[in-house]
């Protein structure tokens, strides 16, 4: 395993998703919580210290205990881990000449982290702040322009520190820098999906062990394979629920309940409560409020049927993009709470069991081609767990949730004919909650306005606009207008990620 240590850089969730791309396990914590357990190099194969934006020599920046660096594990330190590296060791970290962008990195010494790689790379760097002594024991191998001491080594002990970003796109050979750090130096092998899958569930054998779990079952990949690993740990001591909120999309139900029928044999319990969750939210316009109260009102109903069963433990789908948002690292920014992170009300009576929080969708995807999902639910687009309340502006309501179905599913429904659906991350309506005067025969109307999204993404942590035809978006508002009668204009969102989020709200 590798240990990522998360001093509150914006890239810190990219370190360990380039890290398991090589198939192998990583460990994000917060300066501060590491353990002597987490030190036992029979553990802990390498420690990565991340970026963030304090300077070292602050009272107030946190720090790691020294003796990390006498454990014999390799260390390699980014940008301000390569800044702490060197003030914990002796070293001198000065206010220098603010960085932002592109760099040519002219490398001196070729061995070890930069084999296999031309002596000039092209990087990308994003500092304040700039080592001026480094430590006795290191030598300065690789420069900038700007920086002399950009890459610097310590051979004997296997310590590393580096003045840029490997993790970003921007640096094109960070990968291999990366992996020549956790492969080459560290020595750690690739685990492939199976072997994962594997690990997964006999973390969850071992916690759960003979206690009976129930399982939130959303519809979506997240929730379901979460449910199939859980049903593989500890068998017919898991109960599935899947809540109806009254937010799902057109027929949603309906075809849920029917594809895990046909293709698991999961204990599923259907338990509708539309009536309960539009009450809770009368009169609630605040994107944030309308979460939680939508978190806690599920849980209270997985607890009022959990209770029959005895379930003391519950399964949920969370992925690392959720927890992200949701500000789940310590120096992180919160940006939206998840009804399934943030969003669950501090005092339930469970433990909650997370097995894909540590992953990205696109490695929930894979897990599920290999546990023998069907296409058509593996590549099924994304949607928020508090469903189409977090597409609707403002209150929600039975009329506008109508309205806001037909929309959403003629967006769907053009979007597969035109061949596009496969080719997209997401493809939906929202219920904008803004009225404008429109023309409808002859006479003047005051109506509601459909605003459409679809977007492309990786990994949910960016993502673009998708330039779709012009005869498409027209064919898509000519039914929408037509089919809707409510509504009397239809936008596109040409908002990427950042600074806009996938959701609306």
């Amino acid at each position: 395993m590798i240990l990522i240590v998360d001093f509150g850089s914006q890239t810190t969730h990219l370190i360990g998703r380039r890290i398991r791309e090589m198939g192998v396990a990583v460990k994000i914590i917060p300066a501060g919580l590491i353990s002597e357990k987490l030190l036992d190099s029979k553990i802990t194969k390498g420690i990565i210290l991340s970026g963030g934006p304090a300077s070292v020599y602050e009272h107030s920046a946190p720090k790691v205990n020294k003796n990390i660096f006498y454990k014999n594990i390799p260390v390699l330190g980014i940008c301000y881990g390569l800044q702490l590296i060197a003030y914990l060791l002796g070293g001198k970290v000065i206010s220098g000449k603010k960085e932002f962008g592109h760099a040519e990195l002219l490398i001196s010494d070729s061995d070890n982290l930069f084999i296999d790689l031309p002596r000039k790379l092209d990087v990308w760097v994003s500092h304040g702040d700039e080592v001026v002594k480094i430590p006795t024991g290191f030598r300065t191998i690789a420069s900038t322009v700007k920086v002399k001491n950009a890459v610097i080594a310590d051979f004997k002990r296997k310590i590393f520190g580096v003045q840029f970003h490997p993790e970003v796109h921007h640096t094109p050979q960070g990968r291999k820098i990366l992996e020549n750090f956790v492969i080459g130096i560290c020595g750690e092998k690739a685990k492939d999906a199976k072997t994962k899958i594997e690990h997964i569930i006999k973390a969850l054998k071992s916690e759960i062990k003979k206690e009976r779990a129930v399982c939130a079952l959303s519809g979506g990949i997240d929730s379901a394979v979460s449910a199939v690993f859980a049903q593989k740990a500890i068998g017919s001591h898991l109960t599935c629920f899947y809540v109806d909120t009254g937010f799902m999309r057109l027929g949603e139900t309906e075809e849920i309940v029917s594809t895990f029928k046909k293709h698991f044999k999961l204990n599923l319990k259907v338990i509708y409560a539309e009536d309960i969750f539009l009450e809770k939210l009368k009169g609630v316009v605040d994107p944030e409020k309308k979460r939680r109260i939508i978190g806690e009102t599920f849980i209270r109903i997985f607890e009022e049927h959990a209770k029959k069963i005895g379930a003391k433990f519950l399964v949920q789908g969370t992925i690392y993009p959720d927890v992200i948002e949701s500000r789940g690292t310590k120096h992180a920014s919160k940006i939206k709470t998840h009804h399934n992170v943030g969003g669950l009300p501090e005092k339930h009576g469970f433990k909650i069991i997370e097995p894909l929080r540590m992953f990205y969708k696109d490695e929930v995807r894979e897990f599920a081609k290999k546990l023998g999902f069907p296409k058509e639910m593996i590549f099924r687009h994304v949607f928020p767990g508090p469903g189409l309340a977090v597409r609707i502006i403002g209150e929600v309501t039975s009329r506008k949730l109508e309205i806001l179905r037909k929309a959403d599913a003629i967006v769907v429904s053009e979007i597969k004919k035109a061949g596009f659906y496969d080719k997209v991350w997401m493809a939906f309506a929202v219920f904008t909650g803004i009225k404008t005067t429109g023309v409808v025969g002859d006479s003047r109307k005051y109506g509601e306005t459909i605003a459409i999204r679809v977007i492309e993404s990786k990994d949910t942590m960016t993502a673009n606009w998708v330039r779709l035809p012009y005869n498409l978006l027209a064919q898509i508002a000519n039914r929408i207008t037509a089919e809707a009668p409510e509504v009397v204009r239809v936008v596109y969102d040409i908002t990427t990620k950042p600074p806009g989020t996938m959701e609306w709200e």
